[in-house]
């Protein structure tokens, strides 16, 4: 066997693992999940359901569970919107005037995963309760009336996500904005004059691949966060999550909970498709 082939087929070798751990971990559940979303409804518990091919199951879904899907994808795209907003800032600060404390402020940063999703969630329960200091002081600033609150509200929610997911913004920003050489900012001054026209012109479209890695990297598990809607909201906030975990956890309706799931596995694919493709980063997928 000569050189090429044998490291050809030693390349197919190593890919081994990797496929096997697809097959396993995604291939098989995946096809679990979309033969349960077209079983018949009426089966009696998940051992009685039949494969009936009952496609409306979607339609029924959708009819029924619209608004959580619509408000997981809002308040996903408010919590993103934010984090790219304060991410960006901190990115920027740690990547270029941070000097030797760059090491450190990135282990801040990541600080938190160190912590609980669920106490970190909490914590954010106890600063927005109504006794709190944050109420109070809104309530004294007169930006909350009397017996205002923000707790069970779509402002305590997206707080939670904003905070929750923050970090996936800041590092992907990271990654990009040190790659960046001080040379072409510098330039970017002498050709443009005015810094504002220079970080559009520069800084932002070669940061651009860590913006896309972190939007996806942020929206795609705030769509389908339940914890934070669940501690930090109410029934009124309930997120399409929220709905699929009751569904098969205490309503035992498998097939609408997985036609629930395969909706929203295709609508978050569907937009970060298009938005990949407008950002013009195809390469990324």
């Amino acid at each position: 066997m000569s050189d090429v082939r044998r490291r050809g087929a030693i390349g197919y070798l190593l890919l081994i693992p990797a496929a096997l751990w697809l097959v396993l971990f995604f291939v098989i559940p995946f096809y679990s999940l979309l033969a349960t979303s077209l079983f018949d409804p009426s089966g009696s518990d998940f051992r009685g359901y039949t494969m009936t091919y009952e496609w409306s199951n979607y339609w029924h879904a959708l009819q029924d569970y619209w608004q959580p899907l619509v408000r997981a994808l809002a308040y996903g795209a408010a919590a993103t919107l934010l984090c790219l907003l304060l991410g960006y800032v901190l990115a920027y600060a740690i990547a270029f005037r941070s000097g030797r404390w760059k090491n450190l402020l990135l282990v801040l940063v990541i600080a938190p995963f160190f912590t609980s999703f669920l106490v970190r969630t909490l914590a954010w329960k106890l600063i927005l309760a109504d006794d709190g200091f944050v109420v109070n002081s809104l309530q004294f600033l007169h930006l909350l009336g009397p017996d205002g609150r923000l707790l069970a509200t779509p402002v305590a929610v997206i707080a939670g996500l904003t905070y929750n997911f923050l970090p996936f913004m800041v590092l992907p920003l990271f990654a990009s904005l040190d790659k960046i050489d001080p040379r072409l900012i510098e330039a970017s001054s002498d050709l443009y004059a005015n810094p504002f026209v220079g970080f559009f012109k520069v800084t932002w479209p070669l940061s651009l691949p860590g913006v896309v890695s972190g939007t996806l990297l942020t929206f795609i598990p705030a769509a389908g966060d339940f914890i934070n809607v669940q501690l930090l909201g109410s029934p009124n906030q309930r997120m399409v999550g929220s709905v699929i975990q009751s569904l098969f956890t205490n309503a035992n309706d498998y097939p609408a909970a997985a036609a629930l799931s395969m909706i929203l596995m295709v609508l978050i694919v569907g937009m970060v498709l298009a938005y990949v493709r407008r950002a013009g980063t195809e390469e990324l997928l």
